[in-house]
């Protein structure tokens, strides 16, 4: 649980932000969202109402964003809650932040010869009580007859049948108070089924085992709550299934856990990452809605979503004015005096403070966080290197300090050389046994990344000691090495034998909070110096992998101690090595150069 911190920490500037900013209107233009530079397709030629799209290639078609609008205003009722037998118009979150991009992106496929959606996948993550469940009632319904798809299979899930039935209830209840739907579609009660004959389409609810539900074509899948999945099966067997649609949507819906291992938290993450770096993948829609627990995240959102007027001003979770961000509700049909109510309570257990920050905060529950905002790691490029020799030549006979990171003998081990002027030089070795195993957790990169040169693979199912010992012998060679820090895990033969090869000079450490505050407070200061770049990675692919992957964690009563946390490797298939060693390398750089000689400042007497 995070620390109730009533004020932001006096050691970041952002802590005087104006709050002028958050005066200002959002304004949208879905035109300039990111999308991949692809010209691919003739004019798009949609048309809806007389309004016709003459983009063509990867764009943003109105008209098609247009339908599903009209779709929710036109033939869609609120079921219940404060606006129940009201028309279902779309609030401007959920129309331009929701809505609109998801079915309004397109591209060329060259499979069908057409355009078709971009997004195949869409996560959403924010707090409890947002109206999603009549919003996914309402995406369920046209999947299954406003999408013009012809035998289209529509499923919900969630952790069992009943929890399901909360977004398909609300469906059944729209299409009774809708006459066009009520005439159109036929609800199966006992089956949980609604069914449109003219396509022979259907939407129903089924159970959360993957074991029996191989047989099903989904044109769409709405997973509820992915926080309650015990794993991934369910969600793994769906998306497979929908290959042969021509626009398949993968729809999952969550609020934060308090799990940080499990596959709700990977999901969340990965849904994160994508919301950072948008080219990561291309085709996952994601609506992220977190309220920061680190003045890091908080900084993270101001740079990814400037003067948004609902942004969060401060870590303090009693302060209404941060509310806004991970309950884009609030407001209009979320009750702020529930939230008051709610957050009174939770001032005085810790017990109900919890729940009010994983279910009205959206935040994680937990001491691990991610560390890295990969949008700060990207600024740090300076040059993309070719090949990891670019990098050796251009530093070749230079000054620098050194980080070890010893797996254990069936695993990766790295080592890294940092330079005074922020340069980073890694090196990696793995066993080839391992390297399927990670090729598989990597999309199949990590056979790209040794066959390139950036990981050296060893012979045999374990690491290769020797030619961990030429290499390093070889970079006291090529590099005026002041030292090298090393995990005290790494073994004392290792150490020795490094020193009888090179004569370095080997400093103990370790991943306690005291050795790793500093160095860690260091590099985070590196990747987010202005002017002058104080860090450099030159694209290295394999540290920018590890650099996505490592988290932190902090003591509850001291969130300023940091430590990274390794994963488990055999689980997660993630690795952080690298950013290990790089973080020793920099606790060496923080010493400094030793201290010189008396004999080189006044000589040797005679």
């Amino acid at each position: 649980m995070a620390p109730r911190t009533a004020t932001r920490p006096a050691r970041s500037k952002a802590a005087a932000r104006p709050r002028t900013t958050r005066r200002r209107v959002l304004r949208v233009d879905h035109h300039k969202r990111w999308r991949p530079n692809s010209r691919r397709g003739g004019v798009c030629g949609y048309t809806l109402d007389d309004k016709t799209c003459t983009r063509r290639g990867a764009h943003y078609c109105e008209p098609r964003a247009d339908k599903v609008v009209k779709f929710f205003a036109e033939l869609l009722i609120h079921p219940a809650g404060a606006l129940a037998n009201t028309r279902f118009v779309l609030a401007p979150w959920q129309e331009h932040e929701i809505i609109r991009p998801l079915f309004g992106e397109v591209h060329w496929s060259q499979q069908w010869g057409r355009y078709v959606r971009r997004y195949t996948r869409a996560t959403v993550v924010m707090g409890r009580k947002n109206g999603k469940s009549a919003l996914l009632s309402g995406i369920a319904l046209y999947m299954l007859c406003g999408d013009n798809e012809e035998s289209a299979e529509v499923y919900g899930a969630a952790a069992n049948t009943r929890q399901a039935g909360k977004v398909f209830e609300p469906a059944t209840k729209m299409v009774k108070k809708s006459p066009i739907l009520a005439e159109r579609l036929t609800h199966i009660k006992n089956a949980r089924r609604l069914v449109d004959e003219k396509t022979s389409s259907h939407y129903e609810v089924i159970p959360a085992d993957a074991d029996v539900e191989l047989g099903h074509n989904p044109h769409a899948f709405i997973l509820d709550e992915v926080l309650s999945q015990p794993d991934d099966s369910l969600w793994v067997a769906m998306r497979t299934a929908a290959g042969a649609r021509v626009q398949p949507l993968m729809l999952a819906i969550t609020t934060e856990t308090k799990d940080g291992t499990s596959f709700g938290a990977d999901f969340i993450d990965e849904a994160d990452r994508v919301m950072e770096d948008p080219p990561r993948a291309p085709h996952h829609f994601v609506f992220v809605r977190k309220t920061p627990r680190t003045v890091d995240e908080l900084e993270r959102l101001w740079r990814l979503f400037p003067a948004r007027p609902e942004l969060p001003v401060s870590l303090d979770a009693w302060d209404e004015r941060n509310w806004a961000w991970a309950n884009p509700a609030l407001g209009s049909f979320l009750s702020i005096t529930s939230l008051r109510e709610e957050a009174e309570e939770a001032r005085k257990s810790p017990a109900a403070e919890a729940g009010f920050r994983q279910f009205r905060l959206n935040q994680r529950v937990s001491q691990v966080t991610r560390w890295i905002p990969m949008d700060l790691w990207n600024a740090c490029t300076r040059e993309i290197a070719p090949t990891p020799d670019w990098v050796r030549e251009r530093l070749r006979g230079q000054r620098c300090w050194g980080g070890l990171d010893l797996s254990s003998k069936l695993d990766l081990t790295a080592l890294t050389l940092l330079f005074p002027d922020g340069s980073a030089l890694w090196r990696f070795w793995v066993p080839e046994s391992v390297t399927p195993v990670l090729n598989e957790h990597t999309n199949g990169s990590f056979e790209e990344w040794v066959r390139d040169g950036w990981i050296t693979e060893t012979e045999g199912d374990t690491i290769d000691y020797d030619r961990i010992y030429d290499d390093v012998e070889a970079d006291h060679n090529d590099f005026k090495i002041v030292d090298i820090t090393y995990d005290k895990w790494c073994g004392e033969p290792v150490r020795q034998e490094i020193v009888k090869r090179t004569r370095l000079k080997m400093l103990e450490s370790n991943t306690t909070f005291d050795r790793m505050t500093p160095p860690m407070t260091d590099l985070m200061r590196r990747l987010k110096a202005k002017g002058a770049p104080e860090f450099a990675h030159y694209g290295n692919p394999v540290a920018r992998w590890m650099a996505d992957n490592v988290e932190k964690k902090s003591p509850r009563d001291d969130p300023v101690r940091l430590r990274p946390v390794k994963p488990d490797r055999d689980k997660s298939g993630k690795r952080i090595d690298g950013m290990v060693s790089l973080i020793l390398g920099v606790d060496g750089a923080m010493r400094g150069m030793p201290k010189p000689s008396v004999y080189e400042s006044q000589g040797m007497a005679l």
